[in-house]
C-alpha cells in the first residue's frame, strides 16, 4: 500500500485575514509542509467558487451568513463570500509548499451545489474523480490535514472511509470553525465511520 497526504483547502480566505477565516489556520502551514516528505504522494484541494455560488449568503437577499437553508440536496450553510475563482482569497497560503503536490483538485465550481468533500459534491453522489485517481496510483492509505477540521476535512475523511480507503486525520495539522458544536460532532461522525483521529 502507498500513502498519500491530502491537504484540504489551505487557502488565503480560510486563514486569518481572509473572508472565512478559521482561527489559527495559518499555524498549521509549517507542520503540513514538514509532513510532506513522509508520503508517497501529496494532493492539494482548492475551494473554487463562481461568484454566483448558491452557498454564498449574499446571493440570498436577506439571508445572514452562517444561517442554513434547504437545497435540493439537503441543508446548506450559507457562508460569507469566499474562494471566488481567480481571487487572491482563493490562492493557496503563501507559505504552503506547493512543489511537492502532484495533483491540485478544485471543488465547488458548480454554482448550484456546494462541495465540502474532496470526493463528492454535497449531494453525496456527484464524484470529483479523486477516488479514481488515488486507486489508479495505488494510493490506499490516506492522511488528511488542513481546513476546516469540522467541514471539508471531516466530510472528505468520512467519504474516503466509505469508499474503502484506510483513513486518518492528523488533528494537530487541522483547525476547526466549530459552528455550534460542529467540531465535536465531526469527531464523533469520523470515528463512527472508521476514521482514525491521531
Amino acid at each position: 500500500m502507498a500513502d498519500a497526504l491530502i491537504v484540504i483547502d489551505m487557502q488565503a480566505d480560510f486563514c486569518p485575514g481572509g473572508a472565512l477565516a478559521v482561527a489559527g489556520g495559518d499555524e498549521i502551514v509549517a507542520p503540513i509542509n514538514a509532513l510532506m516528505d513522509g508520503f508517497d504522494a501529496v494532493i492539494l484541494t482548492q475551494d473554487w467558487h463562481p461568484a454566483d455560488h448558491a452557498s454564498f449568503a449574499d446571493n440570498h437577499p436577506g439571508a445572514a451568513p452562517f444561517s442554513t437553508i434547504t437545497m435540493p440536496y439537503g441543508p446548506q450553510v450559507l457562508w460569507p463570500r469566499h474562494c471566488v475563482i481567480g481571487s487572491p482569497g482563493a490562492a493557496f497560503h503563501a507559505d504552503l509548499a506547493l512543489d511537492r503536490a502532484e495533483l491540485v483538485l478544485r471543488k465547488g465550481f458548480r454554482a448550484a451545489i456546494d462541495s465540502y468533500s474532496a470526493f463528492f459534491e454535497n449531494d453525496h453522489a456527484t464524484p470529483t474523480g479523486l477516488a479514481g485517481y488515488l486507486r489508479d496510483r495505488g494510493l490506499t492509505r490516506l492522511s488528511l490535514v488542513g481546513l476546516a477540521h469540522d467541514f471539508c476535512v471531516a466530510w472528505s475523511a468520512i467519504d474516503a472511509a466509505r469508499l474503502g480507503f484506510e483513513v486518518r486525520v492528523i488533528e494537530a495539522a487541522t483547525r476547526a470553525i466549530d459552528l455550534e458544536g460542529s467540531r465535536d460532532r465531526a469527531r464523533r461522525d469520523m470515528t463512527a465511520a472508521g476514521v482514525a483521529l491521531v
